[in-house]
């Protein structure tokens, strides 16, 4: 095992500390947010993967969000009730249904995310495109890192 100097060491209890810190932040943000449309958080976070992910099954959606089929129904049911998203046949399968995100409701949601929007585009601006591309790389790493922790806690 190679050996860790001390002043690596400390940068990455820091850089643990910050990430745990952003993550802390963007729950509250997002808890905020949710607040504002009347959504709750697992709402939010199933939405946004719709929205980048869809449209997507049922099934799929609830193995990428984490969740029982049974708690993901409700879940839909509030989405749909609140015009965020709709149900549809499957073209491909009659007995299918997809979830598809209803795009005219995120301008509201862009609206309450453009402080943190702006702020990490003054952020980025500070760095370079290699310098973006290296933290971009780590925090991708940094993700799958988090869901390999989660499935193995499954």
């Amino acid at each position: 095992m190679s050996s860790v100097s001390p002043g690596h060491r400390k940068a990455t209890v820091a850089l643990k500390g910050s990430l745990r810190e952003l993550s802390n932040q963007l729950s509250l943000l997002n808890r905020r947010v949710g607040s504002k449309v009347e959504m709750k958080d697992v709402d939010l976070d199933c939405l946004d993967l719709i929205n980048r992910m869809g449209p997507l099954s049922p099934k799929a959606l609830a193995n990428e969000a984490g969740l029982h089929p049974a708690t993901l129904t409700g879940i839909l049911d509030r989405l749909e009730k609140g015009g965020w998203i709709a149900r549809e046949r499957d073209p491909s399968d009659r007995r299918a249904t997809l979830i598809q995100g209803l795009r005219e409701r995120n301008a509201e949601l862009l609206s309450l995310f453009s402080g943190m929007n702006a702020s990490l585009d003054e952020i980025c601006a500070d760095h370079s495109a290699a310098e973006l591309e290296l933290i971009t790389g780590f925090l991708r790493r940094a993700v799958a890192a988090g869901r390999t922790a989660t499935e193995n806690l499954t």
